[in-house]
C-alpha cells in the first residue's frame, strides 16, 4: 500500500479568503481589464447578453470568456485561442471528448436515449455491476443521480434511515454540493453565509490540513484533528454520520492513519463513514478511488463529475450491501436516474481508464509535477507549499506583508494570458488537476507557463 506524498511546507502567514473558497472573483477589477485586453468585440458582446440573461452569482455569472470547442486537453475560445485546461470543473479524467465515450453516447443515442421511472435498462445495470465489481470492500449497492449535490442528499437521507439518527459531523473548509442539504455538511462560508438556517445537527471540525491547523500541528499532521472529530462524536452521542471528502480538492492530503483513526472512531460510537470522492474518482489520485491509499473502507462512497466521461452530468452513490434497507422510501427518485445515456458514458469513461491505464499514469506524472513544482518553490519565494497526490495538485501562494489572493489572481491571468486555465481553491492555493490523458510534454509546458506566470507577478 503506497503512502501518500508527505505535503512540502514553508513557514509563513496563513491568509485566506474564505468567499474565494471555489475561484477567484468573477467580479474584479482584474477579471474586467483582462477581458478588455484579450477579448474581441464579439466575444464581450456575447459575454455582456449572458450576462442580461442569466442570474447573477459567484464564480460563474458574469463569466470570462465564450468557449467554441474542447478536444483533450484544451478548451477553444470563438477567437480559436487555444487553452491548456488544469480546471475542468474536475470532469476530464479521459479529457474532453474521449472518441470512445463520444461513440458510446452517439450509440445509445441512437437506440435507447431516455428510460422512464419503473423501467430499467441494460447501460444502467451493467454501470452498477461494474462499480460494484471495481469499488474498494462491500460497496456492491448503487443509486445513481443527475449530480453531486444530489448524490450527497441521497447518502444523508440513507445515514438517517440505517443509523435512526440525524446528526453528522463533516468538515471545515469542506465542498459536498450547492444544494441546501450539501452546503449544510459543508464547510465554506461562499456558500453557508447569510443563508439562513441550514440542516439541524450539522456539525463541523477541523479538516486535516496542517499549514492552518487550529491545533498547530506545524508542518506535518499530528492526528490531533482525529482526536478531536472522535471528541465530537463522544460528546454528541448520537452522530449518525461523518461526511468528508477522503483528500480535499485544494488539495488537502491526511496522513495514512488519518482514516484508519476516523473509521475506527465511527465504528465505536455507531456512525457511518461517508466519503466524498465527487471531483476525485477514477484515477485522478493515482488509484481508482482515493480511499484506496488509505486501507479504509467506507460504508458509503459518493462519485461524480468524471463519472459521465465529461460529456453527461452523472453521479452514484455506492453503499455496503447491508444498507439496502428502505425499500419503502424514495431515497433519490430523481428523473434521469437510470439515463441509458448517462450509463452508457460512464462505462466508456471506466473502460478507458482501466484499458488506457490512467490511474497508473496519474501517479508517475504526478510524481514528476511535483518534483518540477518543488524546483519552483526553492526558486519562487512566493510559493508557501506544494503538494499533491496523482494529478491532483496544489500551489499555495503567499504575498509576504501583501494581500495573497489578490497574487494568487494575478497569477492566474499572467498564466492564462500564456494558454494556461487553473482553478484558485481557498484565495490562495493554485490548484492543478489536468486531464489523466495529458501528455508529459503538455504538463512540463504548463508548469513551464506558471513558472513564467510567477516570475512576472511577484
Amino acid at each position: 500500500m503506497s503512502e501518500p506524498p508527505a505535503p512540502r511546507t514553508k513557514s509563513g502567514s496563513k491568509a485566506r479568503d474564505g468567499l474565494r473558497s471555489e475561484g477567484e472573483s468573477n467580479r474584479s477589477e482584474l477579471r474586467r481589464m483582462w477581458q478588455q485586453a484579450h477579448l474581441n468585440d464579439e466575444i464581450l458582446g456575447l459575454l455582456r447578453e449572458d450576462e442580461n440573461y442569466f442570474l447573477h452569482q459567484s464564480l460563474s455569472s458574469p463569466c470570462l470568456d465564450v468557449i467554441a470547442k474542447c478536444r483533450g486537453s484544451y478548451l477553444e475560445n470563438l477567437e480559436g485561442k487555444r487553452i491548456l485546461d488544469f480546471h475542468g470543473n474536475s470532469v476530464h479524467q479521459v479529457g474532453f471528448g474521449h472518441p470512445k465515450v463520444v461513440e458510446a453516447v452517439r450509440r445509445q443515442m441512437r437506440s435507447l436515449p431516455f428510460c422512464p421511472r419503473r423501467y430499467t435498462n441494460q447501460p444502467a445495470i451493467q454501470l452498477a455491476k461494474k462499480l460494484a465489481e471495481i469499488s474498494p470492500g462491500d460497496l456492491s449497492k448503487v443509486l445513481f443521480a443527475p449530480g453531486g449535490s444530489a448524490a450527497i442528499g441521497i447518502a444523508l437521507k440513507l445515514a438517517r434511515m440505517a443509523s435512526g439518527r440525524f446528526k453528522t459531523i463533516s468538515m471545515w473548509d469542506a465542498f459536498h454540493g450547492a444544494s441546501l442539504d450539501a452546503i449544510s455538511v459543508g464547510g465554506e462560508a461562499l456558500f453557508r453565509r447569510d443563508i439562513g438556517p441550514l440542516l439541524p445537527g450539522s456539525e463541523h471540525v477541523p479538516p486535516p490540513d496542517p499549514r492552518n491547523c487550529p491545533f498547530e500541528c506545524g508542518s506535518a499532521c499530528n492526528l490531533k484533528c482525529a482526536d478531536y472529530l472522535e471528541y465530537v462524536l463522544e460528546k454528541e452521542g448520537d452522530v449518525g454520520a461523518v461526511v468528508a471528502e477522503t483528500v480535499r480538492s485544494t488539495p488537502y492530503i491526511p496522513p495514512r492513519d488519518y482514516w484508519m483513526q476516523v473509521r475506527r472512531a465511527c465504528d465505536r460510537h455507531g456512525a457511518l463513514l461517508i466519503l466524498d470522492e465527487i471531483p476525485n474518482c477514477l484515477g485522478r489520485t493515482g488509484k481508482m478511488f482515493a480511499c484506496e491509499h488509505y486501507g479504509v473502507e467506507p460504508d458509503m462512497l459518493v462519485i461524480g463529475k468524471g463519472l459521465g466521461g465529461g460529456i453527461f452530468p452523472m453521479a452514484a452513490l455506492m453503499a455496503r450491501r447491508e444498507l439496502d434497507i428502505a425499500p419503502d422510501f424514495a431515497l433519490g427518485h430523481y428523473t434521469h436516474e437510470k439515463n441509458p445515456v448517462g450509463c452508457a458514458a460512464a462505462l466508456a469513461a471506466i473502460e478507458v481508464v482501466e484499458t488506457e491505464g490512467l490511474a497508473e499514469r496519474a501517479a508517475e506524472l504526478g510524481a514528476h509535477a511535483l518534483e518540477r513544482l518543488s524546483d519552483l518553490a526553492a526558486r519562487h519565494t512566493v510559493i508557501a507549499d506544494v503538494r499533491g497526490i496523482g494529478l491532483l495538485l496544489g500551489v499555495e501562494v503567499e504575498a509576504p506583508g501583501g494581500d495573497s489572493a489578490l497574487l494568487a489572481e494575478r497569477i492566474l491571468y499572467a498564466a492564462l494570458e500564456q494558454g494556461l486555465s487553473f482553478k484558485i481553491s481557498m484565495g490562495t492555493i493554485l490548484t492543478l488537476t489536468p486531464p489523466l490523458t495529458i501528455t508529459a510534454e503538455e504538463l512540463d509546458s504548463a508548469i513551464d507557463i506558471l513558472d513564467a506566470a510567477i516570475t512576472v507577478t511577484a
